[in-house]
């Protein structure tokens, strides 16, 4: 049973800082690809970014480039989301979430709450 727990949510104000990370664990876990989405009320769960381990390629949704840094280290299944200069449009639920071969996000957190200010 793979589990992926989430820390670092919280409230800020507008322009401020948060740092998120996600550990995941299980038996015999690995990973393609650990990422993180975000999920706002009343909208449709949207891709902020992901790291692919094989050859550390990042990718970043538009809305983030620029603010965002995803980090993290596949040897400890650990992935961070560095979030700077914050935007009320930025108040969401984020999800830490795995691929682990290439395919698709199967596994998933449970969410931290990040509310930004104004």
């Amino acid at each position: 049973q793979v589990r992926l727990v989430e820390s670092g949510g919280g409230l800020v104000q507008a322009g401020g800082s948060l740092r998120l990370s996600c550990a995941a664990s299980g038996p015999s876990f690995s990973s393609y690809a650990m990422g993180w989405f975000r999920q706002a009320p009343r909208k449709e769960r949207e891709f902020v970014s992901a790291v692919t381990w094989s050859g550390g390629e990042t990718n970043y949704a538009d809305s983030v480039k620029g603010r965002f840094t995803i980090s993290g280290n596949n040897a400890k299944n650990t992935v961070y989301l560095q979030m700077n200069s914050l935007k009320p449009e930025d108040t969401a639920v984020y999800y830490c979430a795995v691929d682990p071969s290439g395919g698709s996000y199967d596994y998933w957190g449970q969410g931290t709450q990040v509310t930004v200010s104004s």
